[in-house]
């Protein structure tokens, strides 16, 4: 998604004479992070082009994206050591964290110690550069959040009865059980809401999966999966929600917590990579430790008995939005780091 606002943007067009090289070897969300001899043989060409590509064309600088764990690493690995060999100046913008989990391990920290030497590095958020500080020093980095475009939203019949929101991916480490349990202790305590849930199926949890949990729980009348939303039903699922639930555990930025605040929603979210960064306890959002079912509940359950401090939380995150967080902040950030690089 920051890929393509990059190789879209106007400003960047502007600013940069460019060539762009698709380095993802998988096809679908599944096989991310998984080996296969396809992708293998993806390699092989992916190198061939992009030597041939700095052969003829000389750029002044490289901009890549590496994954930060093996086995995604090893392939980005093998290409920023060839560019390296070319002499090229090289810029890594790391969407995600993970170095410092793997430095401890042999294989992992030679590696990183022949990967980051020499590169300039976009971070998300200053409070991420712990993960890459045994490799890159601070004068390296550079911090650039993310930011999305503002969703254009429909206008929505209202409800007397406030909706949650939890758009992601069905994945453990996004929170997904977590965000159903709170449901569970809410219902349980007789608090009226519905809720909507809205991503991809996965290895950890299918439609199936899901609506077996809900039905367990107690659920299937108030929580809906509407499977994955995009453009015109993802706009209806924030424009008729009221609060927006991000439990997740493991995250280097978020996102979908950035349209939610586009949206207009109050958040309430982890404490996880730069969330903190976008949330600000109490202004436009509650934040709890990941992991906390406790203390979810008990925020969601402040904004859905109290109207006016959720549309007041709801202005504060779209003013924090447009200031930090919006399509056209990002792209002039981007541009003035790479000039800079």
């Amino acid at each position: 998604m920051v890929g393509a606002q990059i190789r879209d943007s106007r400003l960047v067009a502007d600013a940069f004479d460019t060539r762009f090289i698709n380095l993802s070897a998988s096809r679908k969300l599944g096989e991310i992070e998984r080996f296969s001899f396809r992708k293998v043989t993806f390699l092989f060409h992916l190198l061939r082009e992009v030597r041939k590509t700095v052969r003829e064309w000389k750029p002044d600088l490289v901009y890549v994206t590496p994954t930060s764990k093996r086995p995604g690493f090893l392939k980005d690995y093998v290409l920023v050591r060839m560019l390296k060999r070319k002499g090229c100046r090289i810029i890594a913008h790391m969407h995600n964290a993970g170095v410092s989990e793997r430095q401890g391990r042999w294989l992992d920290n030679r590696l990183y110690s022949k990967f980051f030497p020499g590169l300039k590095v976009i971070q998300l958020s200053e409070s991420l550069y712990p993960d890459i500080q045994k490799y890159v020093p601070a004068e390296s980095v550079f911090v650039c959040p993310n930011g999305v475009a503002e969703m254009p939203l429909p206008a929505v019949p209202e409800s007397s009865v406030p909706t949650l929101l939890f758009f992601s991916n069905l994945l453990r480490s996004k929170g997904i059980f977590d965000f159903v349990d709170t449901c569970k202790i809410l219902k349980e305590k007789g608090i009226p809401f519905r809720a909507d849930i809205a991503g991809g199926e996965t290895a950890d949890l299918n439609r199936e999966g899901l609506e077996t949990h809900l039905k367990a729980s107690g659920l299937e009348d108030i929580v809906s999966y509407h499977g994955p939303a995009y453009d015109a039903e993802k706009a209806a699922l924030f424009a008729r929600a009221d609060i927006f639930v991000f439990p997740s555990y493991l995250e280097a930025f978020g996102l979908v917590a950035a349209e939610a605040m586009s949206a207009g929603l109050p958040v309430v979210a982890t404490t996880v990579g730069s969330v903190p960064d976008m949330v600000a306890e109490g202004e436009n959002g509650f934040l709890v430790a990941p992991g906390d079912v406790s203390a979810l509940s008990e925020r969601v359950e402040r904004l859905l008995s109290n109207p006016e401090l959720r549309q007041s939380m709801g202005r504060a995150g779209l003013a924090r939005y447009r200031e930090k967080y919006s399509q056209e902040q990002f792209e002039k950030r981007i541009v003035a780091i790479l000039a800079d690089a």
